[in-house]
């Protein structure tokens, strides 16, 4: 039986998370420490005093999640918790799992990401661009009414987060998403809401961020990580360097597919899954993927000693 370690993107981070670590997993600050070192200012005290407006900003909240996810998967390994067999991270959950696996170094990661976050913030001006997430309709009809809105308009919207069944994100101009939200209703979709979100991430809009990340990973060293990785863009366990260069640039303007992601655990028989990162998102998710894989979440102490002692048995 295979155990799957899982990493979460933007939007889980709280002031004061991870404070319950600190006495008795001293990996997890010394993982703030590096990281802080490589940023230039001090990630663990921004992460426990705020304020959350900062947290917010995908420039921070990028490093930030980068290195909560390594921190807990020190911890865990710290604390003799089994060893993964697959990593799958979330759109930046992607890189917090290639850096847990050593196939990034922690200062060059942090760095990188914050980058990618500079970079999608300014790839698109404020207020072009929009995120909205649809509840309670199928992804192809979801599919079409972004496919039709963008021959009327044409402008950009697709969809970008396939969260789980049911639940899905769709990102491009504005003006296009706010169009499709009405379509939407009437063809099913029990709601259709527009996310706090300061940019179209996953969208054909990213281009331009793609291609200035490109030059920041060029110069970075990527080694093979040492368990293999389920990418965003391929749905596939990789562990070839070049490849996986190739599908990080890919990833930063193409859809994540959660819902795929997880139901590939099925093929590797994966059956025990952990979510390194703070709160409980990526379980949500899977309750609603409907996979026979049990999923633990790992953001406070008492759920990681818990997760400790059912996994390990």
């Amino acid at each position: 039986m295979a155990f799957a370690a899982l990493f979460p993107g933007q939007g889980s981070q709280t002031v004061g998370m991870l404070a319950d670590f600190e006495t008795e997993y001293p990996d997890i600050k010394e993982t703030f420490n590096e990281a802080s070192d490589a940023l230039g200012y001090d990630l663990w005290v921004l992460a426990q005093e705020g304020p959350a407006e900062q947290l917010s900003l995908t420039e921070i909240t990028q490093p930030l999640m980068l290195t909560a996810g390594v921190a807990l998967y020190r911890a865990w390994s710290q604390a003799n918790g089994q060893s993964a067999s697959y990593m799958a991270g979330h759109s930046l959950g992607e890189y917090t799992a290639l850096t847990a696996a050593g196939s990034l170094e922690l200062a060059d990661a942090v760095r990188l990401v914050r980058a990618r976050g500079q970079f999608m913030q300014d790839a698109v001006p404020q207020g072009t661009g929009a995120m909205a997430a649809v509840i309670g309709l199928d992804d192809d009809k979801i599919e079409a009414v972004c496919t039709q809105v963008a021959t009327e308009t044409g402008l950009v919207i697709e969809a970008v987060n396939y969260n789980a069944p049911g639940q899905l994100v769709i990102a491009g101009h504005a003006d296009a998403v706010e169009a499709s939200l009405p379509v939407l209703k009437e063809v099913g979709a029990k709601r259709a809401l527009p996310l706090p979100v300061s940019a179209p991430f996953h969208c054909a809009l990213m281009k331009p961020a793609a291609d200035r990340l490109q030059e920041k990973l060029d110069v970075i060293d990527v080694k093979e990580p040492s368990v293999p990785v389920i990418q965003n863009v391929s749905i596939q366990p990789e562990s070839d360097v070049s490849v996986i260069r190739e599908q990080l640039i890919k990833q930063t303007f193409s859809p994540v597919r959660w819902t795929q992601t997880v139901r590939s655990f099925e093929g590797l028989d994966v059956q025990t899954a952990a979510e390194f990162g703070p709160g409980a998102v990526l379980c949500g998710l899977a309750k609603r993927i409907q996979t026979d894989t049990q999923h633990f979440p790992l953001g406070t102490h008492e759920l990681f000693t818990k997760a400790l002692q059912e996994i390990n048995g």
